[in-house]
């Protein structure tokens, strides 16, 4: 297990350019099955759960060129489908929950698809039904075998048809339109998750010949072809990390630049940390976040306290909730932080609490967190990262705090962030990689 050893207290300066978008790399890399053609994806992140699902596909007979830093080429001509049932899948599937995402094209394209019950990080329940309550609607048999925690969907032929979505899964929307634009007929998909990730991966799809409506929007109409043909397709920035760099500029002080943002894509993100008093221009489409001793967090109009919370798509993500927390325990001013979509993801608050912000868990989905204002900085401590954003988020406490600290269980950053710590060392930051 590898560790970070942090000095804290220096401000960071310069040009950050983020990573290919690590949610959506997972749902196109599984595309690439629908088709026997040449797939060319680009601007792909150096990350463990990409890197993971790659060699996967490769174990699985897909032929994967690797062109240049973050351009693979994909062909799925020959698929191994023996390999689903073999151990070594079983094994190397269940530690990556992207991997979910190779059923819809599998079942689409070979009419089986089998999958252990994947892992990823451990922030609650993440059930599955919508993936499989989906494929169901669209003809498939599925079974559970309890004994060996093994999901099997079978069909001969998929029939397009109408379902609404109990949730608005960003992965199981993305699966089940894998699936459906090989049905036979018409699938419409109400209640479909509409984040920038699934409109590329649609955008893909349209490419490769399938045909899809309402693009962007929660309700998603799907005409089924007989066949997909290749494409070459460019991967987004990750609004994730470039969220995690807004985070740091503020709380490390720090005059920080980041580069070509795809700001249009970025939603609501932008106003969640002006409402914690971050101040930001944009420039063409780079992010200035000008150093800032002080930052207030706003009010309501009715003067009462700032929440923010997570929500579906255009709603704000609750993958950078953990790091708006860490960012608030510096404001001038108050905020409560709802976490609504994940029951675990406020545990690692006790080791802010430990570093000396003032932090209520008010439940396992509400924190009110009592900004310090910068006057009592946060002390340096041993932790361990939970997950990948939590785990950033006690990254960005480490570089704001006075003395040194070590996070251990680094393997779950480097699971979304593509070698953050030799990134934010060329800005300044101290940071070492002990094994």
């Amino acid at each position: 297990m590898s560790s970070f050893q942090i000095e804290g207290g220096y401000k960071l300066q310069g040009e950050l350019h983020p990573q290919g978008a690590k949610n959506e790399a997972l749902q196109v890399i599984c595309a690439v099955l629908l088709t026997p053609e040449e797939v060319v994806l680009n601007n792909i992140p150096d990350i463990i759960d990409v890197n993971n699902l790659i060699l996967l596909l490769s174990h699985l007979g897909v032929e994967v060129t690797r062109l240049a830093p973050g351009s693979y080429r994909f062909k799925a001509a020959v698929v191994n489908l023996e390999y689903l049932l073999s151990d070594e899948y079983k094994k190397n599937s269940a530690s990556l929950r992207g991997s979910v995402m190779m059923i819809g094209p599998l079942l689409a394209r070979f009419g089986k698809g089998y999958i252990p019950k994947p892992g990823g990080d451990k922030i609650g329940r993440r059930r599955l039904d919508t993936h499989f309550n989906g494929f169901v609607k669209l003809g498939a048999e599925f079974n559970y075998h309890h004994s060996e925690n093994f999901y099997t969907v079978e069909a001969s032929k998929l029939k397009g048809t109408y379902m609404l979505l109990e949730e608005a899964s960003v992965t199981g929307t993305a699966n089940i339109l894998m699936a459906a634009v090989l049905a036979q007929g018409t699938t419409t998909v109400y209640n479909a998750a509409c984040e920038p990730y699934v409109q590329q991966l649609c955008r893909m799809l349209i490419r490769m010949g399938a045909k899809i409506e309402g693009v962007g929007s929660n309700l998603l109409t799907i005409t089924g072809v007989e066949s997909l043909g290749g494409c070459t397709h460019t991967l987004l920035p990750d609004m994730i990390e470039i969220g995690s760099f807004i985070g740091l500029a503020a709380m490390t002080g720090a005059g920080i630049t980041i580069k070509n943002v795809a700001y249009s894509e970025l939603g609501i993100i932008p106003r969640a940390f002006e409402r914690l008093g971050v101040h930001m221009n944009l420039e063409n489409d780079d992010l200035i976040i000008p150093a800032q001793e002080h930052y207030q967090i706003e009010s309501f109009i009715d003067g009462s306290i700032m929440t923010i919370d997570d929500a579906p798509w255009p709603g704000f993500t609750p993958d950078l909730l953990s790091v708006v927390l860490v960012l608030a325990t510096q404001a001038k001013g108050s905020v409560l932080i709802h976490q609504k979509m994940f029951e675990s993801r406020l545990f690692f608050v006790d080791k802010l609490i430990d570093m000396g912000a003032q932090i209520i868990l008010c439940d396992p989905h509400r924190a009110t967190v009592i900004g310090l204002d910068k006057q009592v900085k946060l002390r340096s401590t041993v932790m361990s990262s939970p997950d990948i954003r939590a785990g950033v988020a006690l990254l960005i406490a480490a570089l704001s705090a006075e003395g040194t600290s070590v996070i251990h269980n680094i393997d779950q950053i480097d699971r979304g962030y593509q070698n953050i710590d030799t990134r934010l060392n060329a800005l300044g930051a101290r940071i070492t990689r002990l094994s």
